[in-house]
Order: structure tokens, then C-alpha cells, then sequence
């Protein structure tokens, strides 16, 4: 584990799981921290701002980082939250940027609640955690990129869905089940709701790689973040994960993304 990383889950774990926001906000920004947090200001009187008022309204807090890795400057973190005793329930993905001194500079986030289990019974969090294959992680962010351009982007046929996906693949989406027939069904409809605009970061680490794209939903903008388990360069398992854009007039500091 990398300093980057633990600064990253710390800010959760102490800042948020402990309730010591301005402490750990403090000990793990660099010199400027720009959030994209929906609600969230920038810098260091934004977060404290926004999660010491959090913490007085959600007193109980259990908090797990279910997956996390650093790729050079990036931090990638999924984690499950679960407020007030099953009050609220939350799968949050957040990536972060990091200055020379491995200090957090910049944060995006997207936030959902937990759904109960899909068709083929998985859930949003659980399935394979053990990262492998760190000769591969370009490779394999290669294979990511591609699945998007080709498949998933606007315009984009999926034709070839089956040079990026393995027929038995795991699926974590709420709404679908495994295999890649399922998702082949969704992404080859002509009408299909969602699309890709825009790959805004792609994080990996050997055979795990996670993305952070606006997207629309029947064109209404959409933060989408996808993680992909990938092994002999296709990908074997997914999760994903998305919010609404709130718009401009609404946000608090520069935008989602």
C-alpha cells in the first residue's frame, strides 16, 4: 500500500468513520484541495464545512473501504456506507489527484444507494477484491478505454462486444444479470438510454481498472463510474456506479467533473 492510498483512505476512515474532519482534512490536502463533491465547496473550510454539520446529523457511522489502488499521481477508492443504522445506505467511488508530497489536491465522487441484489444475485460491493497481473495494467486500461470508445461512447454499435467482454462475466450492475449476452442486450439497442461522452479519468492497477465518464441518460448528464476486473484481456467482472449532474446554478464549486 502507497502513502497516496493510505492518505486517501484516511480522510475517510479519520475524517469521516472517526469524525475528525478538520484533522484528518488538514493532515491529507495539499496546498489547494478542488472538490467535486456534489454539496461540497473547495479547500480545507469546505469539507470541514460540510462534514462536521454531516456528523452531527449522522452520530452512527459504519464505513468500509471495499476496494482501493493507486495509479501514479491517481487514487481510486469503493467504499460502503451505512448511516444511522441502516438509515441510509451508500455505495460511494471517488477518485483523487495528488500533489509531489502525496497529498490529496483533488477529489471527484459518486454517490448511490444500495440496491438489493441483482438477477444473478450479486450485490453492488461484494465479488473479487485481490488485485493481480501488475505487468498488465496499461494493457489492460488500453482494453477499458477501447470498451468505451467502441461500445459504449455515443454512436458507438458494440458490434464487437465480444473483443472486450468474456461470455461468462460477472456482473454487479443492480439491474442486470451475468454474462455477457445481458449486457449485449442493452448496449447493441439502437434506443438504449444511457451513453458515454467523455472518459474523464482511468485508474488501474494490474487487473483492475476504474473510470470516471459523463454520460447521459436519455440525455440528461449522468457521472458514471465503472469498475472492471479484467483477466487475458477481457473483462470478467463489473461494477458500476452513478449520480445526476446537478447543474450549474446548483453547485458549490466547479462542477461534477
Amino acid at each position: 500500500m502507497g502513502r497516496k492510498l493510505d492518505n486517501a483512505k484516511n480522510l475517510y476512515l479519520e475524517g469521516i468513520l472517526e469524525g475528525r474532519a478538520r484533522e484528518a482534512v488538514t493532515a491529507y490536502t495539499g496546498d489547494r484541495y478542488t472538490q467535486h463533491s456534489t454539496g461540497v465547496r473547495d479547500g480545507i473550510e469546505g469539507f470541514v464545512e460540510f462534514f462536521e454539520d454531516f456528523l452531527e446529523r449522522n452520530p452512527v457511522r459504519d464505513i468500509r473501504i471495499v476496494r482501493g489502488w493507486e495509479d501514479g499521481r491517481y487514487v481510486f477508492l469503493q467504499a460502503y456506507q451505512n448511516i444511522n443504522d441502516g438509515e441510509a445506505e451508500w455505495v460511494t467511488t471517488d477518485f483523487f489527484d495528488t500533489d509531489e508530497d502525496d497529498r490529496i489536491v483533488e477529489h471527484w465522487d459518486v454517490i448511490a444507494a444500495v440496491a438489493g441484489p441483482n438477477p444473478s444475485g450479486r450485490t453492488q460491493i461484494d465479488g473479487s477484491t485481490e488485485i493481480a497481473d501488475l505487468d498488465r495494467t496499461e494493457a489492460n486500461k488500453a482494453v477499458v478505454r477501447g470498451l468505451i470508445a467502441d461500445c459504449l461512447a455515443v454512436g458507438a454499435t458494440a458490434a464487437n462486444l465480444a473483443d472486450y467482454i468474456a461470455a461468462d462475466y460477472l456482473q454487479h450492475n443492480p439491474e442486470v444479470g451475468d454474462g455477457r449476452d445481458h449486457f449485449a442486450a442493452l448496449v447493441q439497442d439502437p434506443d438504449r438510454p444511457l451513453n458515454y461522452d467523455e472518459l474523464v479519468l482511468c485508474v488501474g492497477r494490474g487487473n483492475f481498472v476504474a473510470t470516471l465518464c459523463r454520460a447521459n441518460w436519455n440525455g440528461d448528464p449522468l457521472a458514471q463510474v465503472d469498475i472492471f476486473r479484467l483477466e487475458d484481456g477481457k473483462v470478467v467482472e463489473h461494477w458500476d456506479n452513478s449520480e445526476p449532474v446537478p447543474s450549474p446554478e446548483e453547485s458549490v464549486n466547479s462542477g461534477k467533473f
